[in-house]
């Protein structure tokens, strides 16, 4: 199983970013997708998580201003973050911590690789 996540870039104060993030493999359903962001020299953070019912929460920093959504179809989590701040600069990480894989027993936690948003002031 892979996370593939995309979307990140240089924007603006204000402007806006969606970012993607698909899994692929042999999936056989995934729960929480979860997206995590890192600031450089501070820690990962859990910015928003929707559950496999479209249920979703929100760090209070983004709330608001990140909509979090899914298409279980496609196996696929977004971030669509919308007045961005230069304090929202970060790698932003998709994370499905339980994700059951054909074949295996069991549920497994897996991690997309990150991907950079800097946001200009």
């Amino acid at each position: 199983v892979q996370l593939q996540a995309s979307g990140g870039g240089l924007v603006q104060t204000g402007g806006s970013l969606r970012l993607s993030c698909a899994a692929s493999g042999n999936i056989v359903s995934i729960d929480d997708m979860i997206w995590y962001r890192q600031a450089p020299g501070k820690q990962r953070e859990l910015v928003a998580t929707v559950t496999s019912d479209g249920s979703t929460n929100y760090a209070d920093s983004v709330k608001g201003r990140f909509t979090i959504s899914r298409e279980n179809a496609k196996n696929t989590v977004y971030l669509q973050m919308n007045s961005l701040k230069p304090e929202d600069t970060a790698v932003y990480y998709c994370n499905a911590p339980r994700t059951r894989v054909a074949g295996k027993g069991g549920k497994f936690d897996y991690w997309g690789q990150g991907t950079l948003v800097t946001v200009s002031s």
